[in-house]
């Protein structure tokens, strides 16, 4: 694992965020607090309807935390001023617009169009997508298609990204190839990631931490540190350390449903 820098790029301070139904509010945090530091690669997992993409959507501002504080880089995120890049379990590319120009929607949104074709164009090599330029989604592989996305959410500019369950949709063997291609642009970038995942063997492979969802509603999260260095190769996951860890996991979710 690499060393951490000391720097905190996520925190929640006692955050509280409820629903409201015709029964009354069913509370999802309960005096939340948690952080992630700059450059560190943390996952979630938990059960559906657990909470998992409810911190996503309060990060980004699609929800409003009822109290509490939500810092990016130590700066207090207020109603929809967050900015991160986010990728969503489905790539949502504009069918209409190029590869380019999926890619450079976060800089056209910025006002940034004169970075436009530099910035893409030195980026579509090192993501695997050069010659691809002027395709359309339709002619991708779904794997190219999920490369197109993090490129876009990369673009965004923040340190901060956010990834939704971004490979849940592919074939087993390109799910596999994905993982391994993240973790290189990950080492690439030195960006902070925030994954969502059902799968306990991709947070295993990925993180550095798993963040485990058991109740809710929940106030701290159960810490997970994987002990693994990097850079790793899914064969790592068959050592028996991690072996013994990935059983006690999936025990603890047999136990809840």
């Amino acid at each position: 694992m690499r060393e951490q820098n000391k720097k905190i790029a996520l925190r929640f301070q006692n955050v509280n965020f409820y629903y409201k139904n015709g029964a009354g509010k069913i509370p999802i945090l309960k005096n939340m607090n948690l952080s992630v530091a700059d450059g560190e690669f943390v996952s979630i997992i938990g059960a559906s309807g657990s909470g998992k993409s409810t911190i996503f959507r309060l990060i980004v501002g699609l929800e409003e935390l009822n109290s509490g504080t939500i810092y990016l880089n130590e700066d207090p995120v207020t109603n929809r001023s967050g900015k991160v890049g986010y990728m969503p379990q489905q790539d949502l590319l504009m069918p209409w617009r190029t590869v380019q120009q999926n890619a450079a929607l976060p800089l056209e949104l910025q006002k940034e169009n004169h970075l436009d074709r530099r910035t893409v164009q030195n980026l579509l090599e090192a993501f695997g997508l050069k010659g691809y330029e002027n395709k359309y989604p339709h002619e991708l592989s779904g794997g190219m298609r999920q490369r197109v996305s993090f490129l876009r959410a990369t673009l965004s500019g923040s340190n901060v990204l956010l990834l939704d369950e971004p490979f849940s949709a592919l074939d087993a063997m390109t799910r596999l190839y994905m993982q391994e291609w993240l973790l290189e642009q990950w080492e690439q970038q030195q960006s902070t990631i925030l994954f969502i995942t059902h799968d306990i063997s991709e947070a295993l492979f990925l993180s550095d931490r798993i963040f485990v969802i058991t109740d809710t509603p929940f106030t701290t999260l159960k810490e997970i540190k994987i002990p693994l260095e990097r850079p790793r190769r899914q064969y790592d996951l068959d050592k028996e350390e991690v072996t013994e860890l990935k059983n006690d996991l999936l025990d603890q979710f047999r136990m809840r449903v």
